[in-house]
């Protein structure tokens, strides 16, 4: 019997405000909004989701688990999210073929290329 992904969960210093920033990101929706955790879905009945717990501190070293987004057009998508609060991050990537963003809380993501 295999196990279903609820969730993924990202700790945050303003949880309310990270989970509508990346609501606004994915085109999703918060479907909980309560002190303790905001959940963010694609609709209210569709998993997985990403819920975000408010947490006292900063976060301190790079994260071992992130985003990938493939727009159509990464260019423009990475122009929106900076325009958004996003900003560059180097993480030791190098020359590559995707571009590395931190959301407003410093968490890191990628804008990969559109697939060919």
């Amino acid at each position: 019997m295999a196990s279903v992904w609820e969730s993924l969960t990202v700790d945050a210093r303003d949880p309310a405000r990270l989970a509508r920033w990346w609501a606004e990101v994915l085109g999703y929706q918060v479907i909980n909004d309560q002190p303790a955790e905001v959940e963010i879905r694609q609709s209210a009945d569709q998993l997985p989701g990403i819920v975000f717990l408010p947490v006292p501190d900063d976060r301190q070293v790079k994260n071992r688990l992130h985003l990938d987004l493939r727009p159509a057009d990464q260019e423009a998508e990475v122009e929106r999210l900076v325009d958004m609060g996003a900003r560059h991050v180097d993480v030791g990537q190098g020359d590559v073929g995707w571009t590395v963003l931190a959301d407003p809380e410093g968490n890191e993501f990628c804008v990969l290329r559109q697939r060919g």
